[in-house]
């Protein structure tokens, strides 16, 4: 993965109540291939992770969903966990933050819970996509094709279901960044 996303600059959309390892992963694959990341989020100061159910640790954050804006990056990734992205889709700012980098036809990676922001900023009508099993019929009901596979990439928007997927997934966020 040397240098291939040498001079991107990478955000990482999260809430407390990020899956840790779907957020430290995907952050270190992007990070050795180059890239310059960033985590936004809903307020400042930091972000508790979780390890399934378990506090883990906190993450310092860089930039507000308020403050954030979309033109300034090349590429956004979306963790998962539960929490993480109900709190997302309830905050406007970052419901137009996500919307941004579909409008502008940036890439995008999403993993587990994490397309539940993208149902709310009304974006995967007419694409194929795959989540957490659980987030099948929310999908479904907004137009998407969920399919039950590690990682699927639709135009841009490159989508895994679990943390077992990360391998698959960090490897095909690097491709479609670069």
């Amino acid at each position: 993965m040397a240098a291939t996303l040498q001079g991107k600059r990478i955000a990482f959309l999260a809430a407390d109540g990020v899956e840790e390892v779907e957020y430290t992963k995907p952050r270190e694959a992007v990070e050795q291939a180059g890239a310059r990341v960033e985590l936004v989020s809903v307020r400042p100061g930091s972000i508790q992770s979780f390890n399934h159910l378990d506090q883990s640790r906190t993450y310092a954050v860089d930039v507000t969903t308020k403050e954030a804006d979309a033109g300034a990056y090349d590429a956004l990734v979306l963790p998962g966990g539960v929490a993480n992205p109900d709190f997302l889709r309830t905050d406007p700012d970052a419901v137009r933050f996500v919307r941004s980098f579909f409008s502008a036809g940036k890439p995008v990676g999403v993993i587990c819970h994490g397309p539940w922001t993208l149902v709310e900023a009304d974006v995967v009508g007419g694409r194929r996509i795959t989540s957490w099993p659980s987030l099948r019929t929310d999908l479904t009901n907004a137009g998407a094709a969920w399919v039950d596979e590690a990682v699927v990439t639709d135009h841009g928007l490159v989508s895994s279901r679990k943390p077992d997927d990360l391998p698959a997934f960090c490897a095909k966020i690097v491709e479609a960044f670069a």
